[in-house]
């Protein structure tokens, strides 16, 4: 599959990280359109999909839409706003500068492993999301 080949977002994540894994999990169950595609950044497809990634790949979330790369607390908060309801008002601290956001991303992407654990392998998707995962 091709990136521009979908309109559908997909979220690349750590497959290792329970704090990803927990969520992409929040994201399927508020996900009332279905239209999230995810995709660990250790499998085939993530390892694919990513090498035509400009710029640095970070190792946590990055959400793929419409063209765009969105990473870091943008990820965080544009994933939020295609979720809609309550959430999408998140979609508002997008005002401040990433320079103010990021660093508190960055704190939380850098001690995830510590403060939420790891896994030794990544999530299987049930039979039922098996089609919305790229793997």
């Amino acid at each position: 599959m091709l990136l521009k080949d979908t309109q559908r977002p997909i979220l690349f994540f750590d497959g290792e990280c329970n704090l990803c894994n927990s969520a992409v999990q929040y994201v399927i169950r508020h996900d009332k359109k279905e239209q999230f595609l995810f995709a660990p950044l250790q499998s085939q497809a993530g390892k694919e999909l990513l090498q035509v990634m400009p710029a640095n790949i970070p190792d946590s979330v990055i959400l793929y839409y419409r063209g765009t790369y969105y990473v870091r607390s943008n990820a965080a908060l544009h994933t939020a706003r295609l979720l809609g309801g309550w959430r999408s008002w998140l979609y508002a601290l997008t005002v401040l500068p990433c320079s103010l956001r990021d660093p508190f991303y960055n704190l939380i992407a850098r001690n995830r492993y510590k403060w939420f654990g790891k896994s030794d392998t990544c999530m299987v998707p049930t039979k039922e999301l098996e089609a919305r995962f790229l793997l």
